[in-house]
């Protein structure tokens, strides 16, 4: 299928989606939010790939959100002059471009974004649902909403504040200065920072294909467990992982793993099972 914004391939149980405007940094137009949530819905829900990559293409990985995205179309809708019913309008959009990012999070295989350049405004707001985050050493993150006199809405702040210490966010979201790759491996937003493009791309395929070589079940299953940790109580977390075992727990999946180990070959375990829309 051609998309406006994105280019998606799939090999080796690998699903890259790359941002494909360059001409343009890869800003955030209308299409953008139309296409993103139905290649990840597309993905996820027919079980396509075992790992996601995301990356970009030119000197940025992408400017951000395009100002036509609030300010045209259908977007804003103005309540005949009362604002309080336009403002419920709005609240109701935003929560529409928020559930974009979402998906990424809440995706049933890793997403891993592979960042070059500029990751600005929105896609921070995007890098900050995915699973890991790669960088080039010429990168930098900047949270460009409050240059534009607005706060960031669209999901920095919530992923943000669980991925770094609290103050690096403060610093970031008042004075919305940039965060270089470097910095942002010392402060843990990034995994790993490379000398270029091509060198990180290739580096961030190794880890997506060892990713998907893993049983299925099993990443998913961690992915789950990772997030609600994230969101829940010690004691929560524990309780719903002893949960999960009940009804996840493959012993023909560890016998699979042992076997490829003792014959030296690799693993073979079967996709996740396309999700059932209707009945």
């Amino acid at each position: 299928m051609d998309y406006e914004c994105f280019d998606v391939t799939i090999a080796d149980h690998v699903a890259h989606v790359r941002l494909n405007r360059p001409q343009a940094m890869n800003a955030m137009n209308r299409p953008f939010w139309r296409e993103l949530p139905a290649i990840i819905d597309d993905i996820n829900d027919n079980a396509k790939a075992r790992v996601i990559v995301l990356s970009s293409t030119g000197k940025h990985f992408c400017a951000g959100m395009e100002l036509s995205v609030f300010t045209d179309g259908d977007g804003v809708q103005h309540g005949g002059g009362d604002r309080h019913v336009s403002g419920e309008s709005f609240r109701r959009y935003v929560k529409v471009l928020q559930d974009v990012f979402t998906r990424l999070d809440e995706a049933r295989m890793p997403v891993l974004a592979a960042i070059q350049g500029g990751c600005v405004g929105g896609a921070v707001d995007m890098t900050s649902a995915c699973d890991i985050r790669y960088a080039t050493a010429d990168a930098f993150f900047v949270i460009q909403e409050i240059n534009l006199g607005m706060t960031a809405d669209v999901g920095t702040f919530p992923r943000l504040c669980k991925l770094i210490p609290e103050g690096w966010v403060r610093e970031l979201a008042y004075t919305g200065r940039r965060l270089p790759a470097q910095r942002a491996k010392e402060i843990g937003l990034v995994n790993e920072v490379y000398p270029d493009h091509e060198t990180m791309l290739a580096a961030v395929m190794e880890t997506a294909r060892e990713i998907a070589s893993k049983s299925p079940l099993a990443v998913a299953g961690s992915k789950v467990m990772i997030n609600h940790a994230r969101d829940h109580t010690i004691a929560d977390s524990l309780d719903y992982i002893a949960l999960w075992q009940t009804g996840m727990f493959s012993p023909p999946h560890m016998a699979e793993s042992f076997a490829a180990k003792a014959e030296k070959r690799d693993a073979r375990f079967p996709d996740l099972v396309p999700l059932r829309k209707t009945m």
